[in-house]
C-alpha cells in the first residue's frame, strides 16, 4: 500500500454503499486509490458470519477494514482477524454520529474519550503489522475543535498511530440526523491543514464535502491525502481520472471501459447466486452527465430487480447509451457536411 501512497486518494467507508461489489467497481476505475469497507462492529467480526462480513475480491487491494468498537481487547482481536483475511489497513471509526453507534459507545461519541481511543489504538497496533489508522471528526457538540482534534491526534500518536483521516466537520450527537451531520455543521478545512503543518511527521488525510478532483488537488497542497465520499459514489466516473491526475501515472478509464472490466465479476457473482441489483445499484451514476444516462439508470433500476435478471440487462442499458451517442455523432457529421 505504501508503495503507491494509496492514501493520496481514498474512497470513504459508507454504510450500505461501499460493500464488496461497490469496491470492485471502483477498482475498475482506479488501480491505486485506497478503498474502505463499510464499518463493521467488533461484535459482528467476533461472532458473525465472517465470509459475509469480511470476504472480498483480491482485485480490491489496497483495501482497508474499518472497525467500530471501544473495547481495546475486542478491537485487537477483530484487527487480528481482519489482517488474517488480508486487509491492508485497520481503521477505527471515531466519526459516525448515528444513534445506533452512540448506543454502542463507538463512532463520533469517542471524540469525548480521547484517552480510550488511544488505548484502543495501542491495542490494535500491537495486534497487527499492517497500518492501524483513525478516522475522526474535528469534534462533537460543544467541544472546541482546536482542542478536541489536536488532543485526540496527539494521544493516538503517542500510542503509535501515524495515519489520521479527518472529516473536517463537527458532529452533533443530538438534534441532527446522520444525513444532516454530513451537511449542516460547517466545514473547517484550514484547521485540518494546520494539523498537518504543526504535525508534519504524521500522515493527514482530509475528508468532508470534497466534490471534485480539482478540489482534491487543491487540498493536496496542504495535506497528504484526500478522501472522497458521496462524490465518488454518485459520480464514480471521476475515479477514472485518479491514477493519472492524483498519482501522476496510469491510464484514464472511461465509463465504457469500467463496464467492460466489471462485467466478468458480475458474471461470476451471478453464477454464485448474487442478485444482479446488488451489483448494478452501484453503477447508476457511472454515466453521469453523458447523453443517455437517464435511460441507463432506468434500465438498470427497472430491469435489474426482476427475478432472474442477468448480464443482458447491463448489455441492454449499455446499448442504449451507445445508440444515443452514435445518433449524436451522425447528426454532428450531417451538420458538418451541410455547412
Amino acid at each position: 500500500m505504501q508503495k503507491y501512497q494509496a492514501y493520496r486518494l481514498a474512497v470513504a467507508p459508507m454504510m450500505d454503499w461501499t460493500d464488496r461489489h461497490c469496491r470492485v467497481l471502483h477498482r475498475t476505475l482506479s488501480s491505486r486509490a485506497l478503498l474502505y469497507t463499510e464499518m463493521v462492529t467488533t461484535g459482528a467480526v467476533l461472532h458473525g458470519d465472517r465470509e459475509k462480513l469480511l470476504g472480498f475480491d483480491q482485485a480490491e487491494h489496497p483495501v482497508a477494514l474499518q472497525l467500530g468498537g471501544s473495547d481495546p481487547a475486542e478491537l485487537a482481536e477483530a484487527a487480528r482477524i481482519g489482517e488474517a483475511w488480508g486487509y491492508d489497513e485497520i481503521n477505527l471509526n471515531v466519526g459516525c454520529p448515528s444513534d445506533r453507534v452512540q448506543s454502542g459507545r463507538f463512532g463520533a461519541c469517542l471524540m469525548r474519550e480521547p484517552g480510550l481511543v488511544a488505548d484502543c489504538m495501542a491495542a490494535v497496533g500491537e495486534a497487527v503489522k499492517v497500518p492501524a489508522t483513525v478516522k475522526c471528526r474535528i469534534g462533537v457538540d460543544d467541544q472546541e475543535p482546536e482542542e478536541s482534534l489536536f488532543t485526540l491526534v496527539d494521544l493516538c500518536a503517542r500510542a503509535g498511530v501515524r495515519h489520521f483521516v479527518v472529516h473536517a466537520r463537527k458532529a452533533w450527537l443530538k438534534g441532527l440526523s446522520p444525513k444532516e451531520n454530513r451537511d449542516i455543521p460547517p466545514l473547517d478545512y484550514p484547521l485540518v491543514w494546520r494539523l498537518k503543518a504543526e504535525r508534519p511527521e504524521l500522515t493527514i488525510v482530509i475528508n468532508g464535502g470534497i466534490g471534485s478532483l480539482d478540489e482534491a488537488e487543491a487540498h493536496l497542497r496542504h495535506v497528504d491525502g484526500v478522501m472522497l465520499g458521496r462524490a465518488a459514489y454518485h459520480t464514480p466516473g471521476l475515479l477514472g481520472e485518479v491514477d493519472a491526475r492524483i498519482f501522476g501515472g496510469g491510464e484514464t478509464v472511461d465509463a465504457f471501459e469500467a463496464v467492460r472490466r466489471y462485467r466478468p465479476y458480475v458474471e461470476r457473482q451471478l453464477a454464485a447466486g448474487t442478485h444482479l441489483a446488488a451489483m448494478t445499484r452501484h453503477m447508476l451514476g457511472l454515466f453521469h452527465g453523458v447523453p443517455g444516462a437517464r435511460a441507463w439508470r432506468r434500465t438498470l433500476t427497472v430491469e435489474g430487480v426482476k427475478p432472474g435478471a442477468g448480464i443482458e440487462v447491463i448489455d441492454r442499458a449499455l446499448a442504449e447509451i451507445s445508440g444515443l451517442q452514435e445518433q449524436r455523432l451522425a447528426r454532428g457529421l450531417e451538420a458538418g457536411e451541410a455547412a
